[in-house]
């Protein structure tokens, strides 16, 4: 008996309330649970439900069971939508929109990837249509898939609603075969992709013509990689000016914004078996290159984590800026915000390296903002990736062995400065706050082994970075408090300040030092940053002190604003 096929629904609900419909199908029982429990998760749909098709070999038909119901319950009267009679797509123009290319890309996604095609060059070669007819159930499947949820919709039999699309299918398969036997397709290659531009600008299904030229032209292509480089190649032959112009890259954008849609096409293009974080890095160089390109110049953290890209990714970046191919811009962004909002690590082995991946694309995606994407979606996904970040497991991860308190404590106060969301903010300072209460930190802070100076330092930076960390005071004031309090033991124990006083050193020299001290440079405000200062007013007021930089201008001017920032100006 042959073994029956078996295929996977996502059916999503937007609104508690609302009617289903069809999310996605897939062969991949984990891959459609996860996409269930994703959609849900980040609240973009109110429900979804998972079913498991599995067709009967003698009646052809499929016997669907729900094997996973996620979301909210279906709780409100819904009211009866209007019988429609009609289906979703009518003729086979409605084929070539984007939503239905969209629809297509996900039924034959399976048989798409196997012959190395997009929905676009599906519609747009016969040799393809030839193939899918040829492979026995294929296309029956894809019809039977979007059957199910169109005959639940409109109320009518699923075998009606079949013969539809069958009917429909047929149409623009007999269309597009004949267009070819007939020789009414143009061969760009041959007459130039500019000529035939201008010369079908004209025609009623100039959309439709063209892009069988440019199908046509890509087809030989070996990768993903070279069918982007074949279709660059076609916008730098573009008319140049007018109608024609708008076709031909308006025609050329909707097969790359496929083929950078998918995983397989963006793997191309930008390097495989990368890690997520340098994956995504790429992507936001390539859709946001002006504004990326202007901020490695400027900004050392954003050209630490970006990646050279490819020839090809480099010339498409040059292109992506121009309204005429904003659809890819989008299939771009689209994809780095969804991996955000995801629950997979940018660099699962490396902590400290995934908070510098996330600065650098928030910074990125932000400078970039408005154009591809709105700043609130922006600063939503950098929350949600945050959350990432504060959970224990990570924390634990970034941390590592072997680290003394005072390096838990830089580590930490780094991953304060740069989670995202007043949630996430709180919680990366309660891991800090945690460490700077440890008897250990306080051990660290007065080691007599390492130099106080340095001690002096880092509890110096831990302070003023707290400070401006986003945080209200109630969060950050009582850490300030502990760090000064140490400050202040460590700096008496090694007798600091005294020693400055007393050194053998130019006066000038040593009432620097007191003042880097005093106003939290060099030590945190508290005990310590206080007996630096009372040691500065007192070399400040000596007539040695006032003449020895009366003789340094420079100097004056350094220990000025010292003294301002210490608050002695009075």
């Amino acid at each position: 008996m042959e073994r029956p096929k078996v295929h996977y629904e996502v059916f999503v609900r937007k609104t508690v309330g609302s009617g289903w419909t069809l999310e996605m199908a897939t062969e991949s029982r984990a891959q459609a649970v996860a996409v269930a429990e994703e959609l849900v998760a980040e609240r973009r749909v109110a429900s979804a439900r998972v079913t498991k098709e599995s067709m009967d070999p003698e009646t052809n038909e499929f016997q669907s069971v729900v094997i996973q119901a996620l979301g909210l319950p279906d709780t409100a009267k819904v009211k009866k939508a209007p019988e429609r009679n009609d289906p979703l797509c009518v003729t086979p123009q409605d084929l070539y929109t984007v939503h239905a290319r969209e629809r297509i890309g996900r039924l034959l996604d399976g048989w798409l990837a196997r012959n190395h095609a997009t929905p676009f060059e599906l519609l747009h070669r016969a040799d393809l249509v030839e193939r899918l007819e040829a492979s026995g159930v294929e296309l029956q499947h894809a019809i039977q898939k979007i059957a199910v949820p169109e005959s639940q919709a409109r109320g009518v039999s699923i075998h009606e609603v079949m013969r539809a699309f069958q009917g429909l299918v047929e149409r623009a398969i007999e269309r597009l075969l004949g267009d070819a036997r007939r020789g009414d397709l143009p061969n760009v290659d041959k007459e130039g992709f500019a000529a035939a531009a201008e010369r079908i600008s004209h025609a009623p299904e100039r959309a439709y013509l063209l892009g069988a030229g440019v199908a046509a032209s890509i087809a030989p292509a070996r990768n993903w990689s070279e069918k982007v480089t074949r279709l660059l190649d076609l916008a730098d032959a573009a008319p140049l000016a007018g109608p024609p112009r708008g076709l031909a890259l308006q025609t050329i954008e909707q097969p790359l914004a496929e083929i950078i849609g998918s995983s397989a096409g963006l793997d191309g293009l930008i390097g495989k078996d990368l890690d997520l974080g340098v994956r995504l890095a790429a992507m936001t160089r390539l859709a946001a290159h002006d504004a990326v390109e202007a901020l490695i110049r400027v900004e050392p953290s954003v050209a630490k984590i970006m990646p050279e890209l490819s020839e090809p990714a480099q010339r498409l970046a040059k292109w992506l800026p121009t309204e005429d191919f904003r659809a890819v811009r989008g299939a771009i962004t689209k994809r780095v915000l969804k991996e955000l909002n995801g629950p997979r690590r940018l660099k699962p082995s490396d902590g400290a390296g995934e908070i510098d991946l996330l600065r650098g694309l928030a910074m990125s995606l932000t400078a970039a903002a408005g154009d591809l994407v709105p700043l609130d979606d922006v600063h939503q996904a950098f929350v949600n990736r945050s959350k990432m970040l504060v959970t224990g497991d990570f924390v634990e991860a970034y941390l590592g062995k072997g680290q003394g308190s005072l390096q838990e404590a830089e580590a930490l106060m780094w991953l304060v400065e740069n989670v995202i969301g007043s949630a996430n903010k709180r919680q990366a300072v309660r891991w800090l706050s945690a460490v700077v209460a440890s008897l250990a930190f306080e051990k660290d802070a007065r080691n007599p082994a390492t130099s106080a100076a340095q001690r002096l330092f880092v509890l110096a930076k831990l302070h003023r970075g707290v400070g401006r960390g986003g945080l209200p005071p109630e969060d950050y004031v009582p850490i300030q408090q502990k760090l000064g309090d140490l400050g202040g033991l460590a700096e008496a124990d090694a007798k600091v300040t005294q020693g400055l006083a007393r050194a053998n050193a130019p006066v000038t020299t040593r009432l620097t030092l007191l003042l880097k001290l005093a106003c939290g440079e060099a030590a945190p405000l508290g005990p310590a940053a206080d007996r630096a200062k009372a040691e500065a007013l007192k070399l400040v007021r000596l007539d040695d002190t006032r003449a020895e930089l009366a003789r340094s201008p420079e100097r004056m001017a350094e220990v000025r604003t010292l003294i301002q920032a210490a608050g002695l100006a009075a």
